[in-house]
C-alpha cells in the first residue's frame, strides 16, 4: 500500500469508530465526546487538502512507506 492509502484507510476507520462510539443509538456507545475526535479527523482532512500536506504521511514515508504521488 502507498502513503495516500494508509492515510485515507485510517481517516475512514477513526471516522466510523468515533461514530460509533459517539452516536447514542450504537451498541458500543460511550460518550457524545467522540464526535470530537470525528470533527477532529475531517478538519485534518480538508486541511491537508487544503494544503497538500499530512503529517501522517510525512511520518509514513519516514517509516519507508512508498509515496505513490
Amino acid at each position: 500500500m502507498k502513503s495516500w492509502q494508509i492515510v485515507r484507510l485510517v481517516a475512514g476507520t477513526f471516522v466510523l469508530f468515533s461514530l460509533a462510539l459517539g452516536v447514542q443509538g450504537s451498541p458500543i456507545f460511550v460518550s457524545q465526546w467522540w464526535l470530537a475526535f470525528t470533527a477532529f479527523v475531517g478538519a485534518n482532512l480538508l486541511q491537508s487538502a487544503l494544503t497538500q500536506w499530512c503529517l501522517m504521511e510525512t511520518i509514513l514515508r519516514k517509516f519507508g512507506v512508498e509515496c505513490g504521488c
